[in-house]
């Protein structure tokens, strides 16, 4: 892992921060925390943070970035070992389960970024975002390879069943939810 905005590796203060942050983001909320408190429980200075970071909004997007790495490479390691395209397809729902697992109820942090961060220039929703897209030219590319008749109105009906998945975990407690819209997905692709 890189400091924002530029090629150096991650000092082990670095890290500590980064490790804090994403902690501290995800179960309280972005808005909520501030660098003083990441810095104290971090056990550094302020001034380590920015000099690590540049700035909480940088902070955020690194946070975002390094969530979403590891999410594609769970993604890549599920669908990876499943079978035809249909199955790859299926696969991105059983990871997503997997996934949520081990989560507190707070979902998807890419979500909750998407909500909390209200400047639409923000670093952290560009990652967000982009998060989101990667995941609908996959549905897409998995769908073509299936044979869907239309493969980006199966990416769309895919990506909805998949974010409303883990919004329905989230917020309405249906701890099903992804089983639910895998058998949808399923019934989709079967088409």
């Amino acid at each position: 892992m890189t400091a924002t905005g530029t090629d150096r590796p991650l000092t082990p203060a670095g890290r500590r921060v980064l490790d804090t942050a994403s902690r501290l983001f995800y179960q309280r909320g972005i808005n909520t925390v501030g660098m003083e408190l990441i810095a104290e429980q971090a056990g550094v200075t302020k001034k380590t943070v920015y000099d690590r970071f540049g700035s909480k909004d940088a902070l955020v997007a690194a946070y975002l970035a390094e969530r979403d790495r590891r999410w594609r490479a769970w993604v890549g390691e599920q669908t990876a070992a499943a079978g035809g395209p249909r199955e790859r397809a299926l696969a991105v729902f059983d990871a997503l389960e997997s996934w949520m697992e081990g989560l507190e109820p707070r979902g998807c942090a890419m979500v909750n970024a998407c909500v909390e961060l209200t400047d639409p220039d923000h670093p952290g929703l560009r990652v967000a975002r982009e998060q989101k897209r990667w995941t609908r030219e996959l549905f897409r590319g998995l769908a073509a390879e299936a044979g869907a008749a239309d493969p980006d109105e199966a990416a769309d009906t895919l990506l909805v069943l998949h974010e409303g998945a883990v919004i329905a975990y989230q917020t309405a407690g249906v701890r099903t939810a992804v089983r639910t819209a895998r058998r949808a997905a399923g019934d989709l692709l079967s088409r």
